[in-house]
C-alpha cells in the first residue's frame, strides 16, 4: 500500500474480531518497524511490552480498568484485541547517553532537554506500530493507561520503575465499531494549522 494511502486510512479501531489472531509475524513485523522511529542521539530508549496471549491480555485489562469503571461498549470492543503492546520510554537511556564524550553533558541534567525526547520518541515508534498495522489490513488503537492505575500495571507485569507506559496498543482484525462522537469536530486542514514566516500568519487567511 501506497504511505499516502496509509495514512489516510490511519484511524483508532476500536473494536475487534476475537475469533480471528494476529499471526506472530506479523506481531514482530510492526515491532520491527518500530525500532526505525528517529530518536536523540540515537539512544533509542524504548521497550515494548508484547501481550499476545489471551491470559496475558486479560491480566493487562485487569489490572488498567479503574475499579470505578461503568459498563462500556468501547471497552468491551477493545478488550476483544488479541494483541496489546505497551510502549515504555526510558529516560535514562537519554541522560546516559548525552553525558558520552560525543555529547557532554556529563552532569545528567534532565533540565537541559526542553521537552522529554524519551516519552516523543517512543510516541514516534508508537506510530509507526499504528500504520504498520493498516499496511498489513490491522486495526490498532493507541490509547492511555490512567495514572492510578500504573503501579497496578506495574506489579502485575514487573516492570521496573525507570521504564514509563506513555499509553497502550491493541491491534487485531477490525470488527464493526461505531464512528467516534469526537470525530464530529471535524479534522483542521494543514492551512488552519500552519503559520508562515510569523505566529498569526496562517496559511487559510
Amino acid at each position: 500500500m501506497e504511505l499516502s494511502e496509509v495514512i489516510r486510512r490511519r484511524r483508532m479501531v476500536r473494536n475487534y474480531d476475537p475469533d480471528r489472531p494476529v499471526p506472530a509475524e506479523l506481531v514482530e513485523k510492526l515491532l520491527g518497524y518500530a525500532v526505525h522511529a528517529p530518536s536523540a542521539g540515537f539512544s533509542q530508549g524504548w521497550e515494548f511490552l508484547l501481550l499476545d496471549t489471551r491470559a496475558d491480555v486479560e491480566r493487562f485489562w485487569t489490572a488498567t480498568t479503574p475499579e470505578d469503571n461503568l459498563p462500556s461498549g468501547w471497552l468491551d470492543g477493545m478488550t476483544r484485541a488479541p494483541v496489546v503492546v505497551v510502549p515504555l520510554s526510558h529516560r535514562d537511556a537519554y541522560l546516559d547517553r548525552y553525558a558520552q564524550p560525543d555529547k557532554g553533558w556529563t552532569d545528567r541534567d534532565e533540565a537541559r532537554w526542553p521537552v522529554p525526547y524519551w516519552h516523543i520518541d517512543t510516541g514516534m515508534a508508537s506510530l509507526l506500530v499504528l500504520l504498520g498495522a493498516v499496511d498489513e489490513g490491522l486495526g490498532a488503537c493507541f490509547f492511555g493507561i490512567t495514572p492510578d492505575r500504573i503501579p497496578a500495571f506495574r506489579a502485575e507485569f514487573g516492570v521496573p520503575e525507570a521504564y514509563t507506559p506513555i499509553g497502550a496498543m491493541t491491534v487485531g482484525y477490525r470488527a464493526v465499531d461505531k464512528r467516534s462522537p469526537s470525530l464530529k469536530r471535524g479534522r483542521r486542514e494543514s492551512p488552519s494549522v500552519t503559520h508562515r514566516g510569523q505566529w498569526g500568519n496562517r496559511s487559510d487567511s
